[in-house]
Parts: C-alpha cells; sequence; structure tokens
C-alpha cells in the first residue's frame, strides 16, 4: 500500500466564488477514501481546509462486517482525520449504474457542498464498483455545472477532479508528500476493524484480498 497520494486529475472550466468545502472525497465503499487518499485528507484539514467525504454505498455486500459495523468504523476513521462532514447516499453496493437517478443524485451534493476540488476512485481496478463510481463523478462534476439541469439549486462545477490509483497502476499526473500524516492514514484505515488484518485481533471472519497481513505493508 502506498503511502502517498497518487492520482490522475482531470481539469474542468470550475467555479470558485461562493464555493463551500475545499475539497470532497468520493469513495464507492466506506475505506476506499482512507485508502486511497487518507493521507492527503488529514493533511489538507491541518492546513486549515474544509474536508468532506461522502461514501456512494453502504458496503453492504463485503465479505466482512456488516453495514451496521461498517457505518461505525466510517464515524471513527472520519474522526481520526479531522473530518468536518461526512455522508453516505446508499446507492446499492455492487450494483449502482451511471443513470439519470444516481447522476442527479451526485449532482444535488455536488450543489450543495459546493466542493472547489474532488477526489474519486481509480478510473479501472479490480472492483467494478470503483471505476464505475469514478465515471459517476466525474460525469455528474461536469452536468452539475449546467444551470438547465433543474435540481432547485444553483449550478456549481468543482475546479478539478481528481482519481486516486488503487489496485489496478497506473501512471500518476502527481504525487502528494504526506510525510507527518502517514501514520494518521494508518490509524483511519486500522478503524475499519472487521475489513483489515489486526494481529492483535481474533479473527474469525473470512479471509479476503485486503485482509492478509501483506496488503497494508
Amino acid at each position: 500500500m502506498s503511502g502517498n497520494f497518487t492520482g490522475i486529475k482531470l481539469y474542468f472550466c470550475g467555479m470558485s466564488k461562493g464555493h463551500g468545502f475545499d475539497l470532497v472525497a468520493f469513495g464507492a465503499h466506506p475505506d476506499d477514501v482512507e485508502l486511497f487518499a487518507g493521507g492527503t485528507l488529514a493533511k489538507s484539514v491541518a492546513q486549515g481546509l474544509r474536508v468532506a467525504i461522502v461514501d456512494l454505498t453502504r458496503g453492504e455486500l463485503g465479505t466482512r462486517g456488516t453495514a451496521e459495523t461498517r457505518k461505525a468504523e466510517a464515524a471513527a476513521a472520519q474522526g481520526i482525520l479531522g473530518v468536518e462532514h461526512r455522508e453516505n447516499l446508499d446507492l446499492g453496493d455492487g450494483f449502482f449504474e451511471v443513470n439519470e437517478e444516481t447522476l442527479r443524485t451526485v449532482i444535488e451534493v455536488l450543489r450543495r457542498l459546493r466542493p472547489l476540488r474532488v477526489i474519486a476512485n481509480a478510473l479501472s481496478d479490480r472492483h467494478p464498483d470503483h471505476g464505475r463510481g469514478a465515471e459517476l463523478i466525474h460525469r455528474a462534476a461536469f452536468l452539475s455545472g449546467l444551470p438547465k439541469i433543474d435540481t432547485g439549486q444553483k449550478a456549481w462545477r468543482p475546479q478539478a477532479v481528481y482519481h486516486g490509483i488503487q489496485d489496478h497502476w497506473l501512471n500518476p499526473d502527481f504525487v502528494v508528500d504526506i510525510e507527518g500524516y502517514a501514520e494518521v492514514k494508518a490509524q483511519a484505515i486500522a478503524a475499519y476493524a472487521t475489513q483489515f488484518h489486526r494481529p492483535d485481533a481474533d479473527d474469525t471472519e473470512p479471509a479476503t484480498p485486503i485482509s492478509s497481513p501483506e496488503f497494508l505493508e
């Protein structure tokens, strides 16, 4: 697992006047954001930026844990990172699609939170939800700036969308140095006790690729 945030940046002709959050990170599942951008979020908070996390699903199809335990773990991780706001859109783990309904849901969130910048899942990854989530956020970020899409809110388009790198390696456009924040990231990941290896715990859950000791090395 890489400590630094390595990402792909996609530029938009976005807005800045009247913005709300400086950075909003979207993840397909609770724990995604902590894995690919936890250090960046902690560093941003320490720099005085307003940061939010939006989880697209509850992770209810995950092999380990339950939606309820993951909700509690997500809240604990939010506290560790110092993130101001976190919400879950409950779009349906494994089955959400990029369609008008889900696009409108994300557009409404973007117009409410009004972020300058957005971080989303990897554009291509082992888990299909990650790539699909990345596409959903990318498309919604553009459409959110179109005034004729009526949600009862003012149009808003972030200045840029960043995509993290997860299981599949991609050549990054940039790397964020998280020296001084890697331990905070590790603590936030460890908050997901049902998902990852804990040498001090009696683990009776089924093994998964991310629950192996090697995954976090």
